[in-house]
């Protein structure tokens, strides 16, 4: 897929992956729109890389949780006239911890960033890629999204979706010029576990810059596949509901986030 003199949106842009995901498409030629909640923070991002990379940068603070936060940013796009070829739907959250004693508001806040948010944006998006006749999605899932996660029960369910709503989307838009790539990381040297708690860490972490080379290089294949899981550790462990039954593969994980609970 050419990158070049294309425009990419970033969600969670302000640091991790989705401040990576920002480098590297600024690196091959695209203008960027990030957005994330922390305005100074996406604002260092925004200067660092239109100073080194010579591109455009527009920063759009948002609080992408709240309800049809997705809708408004299309619109705010539209009215500034800044067509998207390249969504990449990288903002979201973890909780960790026994779903009995957690906070309601909270799992209702991780769901609308996980999921809903991920849906309100493709689907404003997408359509004037599929009439473009090219274009590109990447939506973060997770290594989480294979089997169930005990003690993470509401994020590796929203990771579950996006993985089952992007390869969907791959069937759907696949021939007609627009490329969707769930990519599903392990876990990763970022800011994610000073929320989640590094109890929820499983494994050796990647670094970002190793995960978004990932996702890039599967966009440039010839024919993008519909998911691609970074490391080969991982790759691994997500075959593994493949292998056990469902109770098996759950009570493997649960041990493994148990012990960290």
């Amino acid at each position: 897929m050419q990158l070049a003199h294309r425009r990419a949106l970033v969600t969670g842009a302000s640091s991790g992956i989705g401040a990576v995901f920002a480098e590297q498409l600024a690196e091959a030629g695209c203008d960027l729109v990030l957005v994330a909640r922390r305005a100074g923070a996406l604002d260092a991002v925004a200067h660092r890389l239109a100073e080194r990379h010579g591109v455009e940068v527009v920063t759009l603070p948002t609080d992408l949780a709240a309800a049809g936060a997705g809708r408004r940013l299309a619109a705010e796009l539209a009215q500034r006239g800044l067509d998207i070829d390249v969504l990449v739907n990288n903002a979201g959250f973890a909780t960790h911890g026994a779903f009995v004693d957690a906070d309601g508001a909270r799992a209702d806040e991780e769901i609308a960033l996980n999921v809903a948010c991920v849906v309100e944006l493709t689907h404003e998006l997408v359509p004037a890629m599929v009439e473009r006749g090219h274009g590109a999605v990447v939506n973060v899932a997770s290594t989480a999204a294979f089997q169930p996660v005990p003690f993470m029960a509401v994020y590796g369910a929203t990771k579950s979706f996006v993985l089952a709503f992007s390869e969907a989307l791959w069937g759907e838009l696949s021939d007609r010029g627009v490329h969707v790539l769930a990519l599903c990381p392990g876990a990763t040297e970022t800011e994610f576990f000073s929320v989640a708690a590094d109890a929820a860490s499983v494994g050796r972490r990647q670094s970002p810059e190793q995960v978004v080379a990932t996702a890039l290089r599967a966009l440039r294949r010839g024919s993008p596949p519909p998911s691609v899981v970074s490391g080969r550790t991982n790759a691994l462990a997500a075959l593994l509901p493949r292998l056990v039954t469902r109770r098996t593969a759950v009570r493997i994980t649960r041990r493994l986030m148990s012990s960290a609970a």
